[in-house]
């Protein structure tokens, strides 16, 4: 029996279901039985009917499953995966800005960890950002971890105030414009499709900026033949995989997130056999977090 077969068969036995994000390894993608962004698998992962959730993702996604589904087991492959932004931000300086703003909103990316929402009055993603911000009835908003989402969301949205925080991705932070343009030089006829946590550098030379499903789509939808990918190297499986006539390329230095990289079909497997990386979080953890959390889904239909 392959690494695989067994897989699927101790999901059966332990009515498990396995979501991945886009950025694991292309052999995990191929088992999931959901892929998809952040956004999507926060909306997956209520209503599932199977008890155990395996996520093959980073820390903080797996704590957004469990405080989603409180009654479900939620097993991480690897408890070491975790996102650095996610932690780029403090409770001191969030009451610091409710201190100083009146009719302040304070919108927590959903890359960060369950003690930051907890400070936090809604949740967003990079595929929701500009609408639930647009909803919001506040004048000020204090945008916490990511600056470089922040940045695009206020441009979206210019009636609003926006206060900015310092945290950022580390993988998109380090894409150059340079090599970026070297690559439009080798690929003249390519888009460039961006996500929105790289530097306004990129988005400004870029012909698509939007969350990793909206890369997806736009290319799946575009008449375009070739693209140049500004985001975790991880989509190119889903790119590829939907679009075998089109070509997708890279940066010289690819984006690599080392983190969703540590997921592998043995670590998988290692947790369904043993129910090992358990997600638990205080009840006061749980529900604290779980109201952004809400808020977002609401105001996100």
């Amino acid at each position: 029996m392959t690494i695989v077969e067994e897989i699927q068969k101790l999901k059966q036995e332990k009515n498990a279901v396995i979501l991945a994000h886009y950025y694991v390894r292309p052999e995990i993608q191929e088992i999931a039985d959901y892929i998809g962004d952040s956004f999507y698998l926060s909306k997956v992962a209520v209503g599932l009917k199977e008890q155990t959730i395996v996520f093959c993702g980073v820390s903080f996604m797996g704590e957004s499953a469990k405080v989603l589904n409180p009654e479900k087991t939620v097993l991480m492959p690897d408890m070491h995966a975790d996102c650095a932004m996610a932690h780029m931000a403090d409770a001191d300086t969030i009451q610091k800005m409710r201190d100083t703003y009146e009719d302040l909103a304070v919108v927590c990316y959903i890359n960060s960890t369950a003690e930051l929402k907890t400070y936090s009055d809604v949740c967003v993603t990079s595929a929701n950002a500009v609408k639930i911000v647009k909803e919001l009835p506040n004048k000020n908003i204090f945008f916490i971890p990511d600056r470089n989402l922040a940045h695009f969301v206020a441009e979206q949205v210019p009636e609003k105030n926006f206060v900015y925080n310092e945290g950022y991705c580390p993988i998109h932070e380090k894409m150059q414009v340079e090599e970026i343009k070297k690559a439009k030089a080798q690929h003249p006829k390519a888009e460039v499709l961006s996500h929105p946590e790289c530097p306004k550098a990129v988005l400004e030379i870029s012909d698509y900026v939007g969350s990793t499903s909206g890369i997806i789509d736009y290319a799946a939808k575009s008449e375009n033949e070739e693209f140049i990918i500004c985001t975790e190297n991880g989509v190119r499986y889903k790119l590829e995989k939907d679009n075998p006539g089109k070509k997708f390329y890279f940066t010289e230095t690819e984006p690599v997130c080392t983190d969703m990289k540590l997921i592998t079909l043995e670590k998988v497997l290692h947790v369904l056999k043993t129910g090992e990386n358990e997600v638990h979080l205080s009840e006061a953890l749980r529900t604290d977090s779980r109201k952004p959390l809400e808020k977002m889904l609401e105001l996100a239909k």
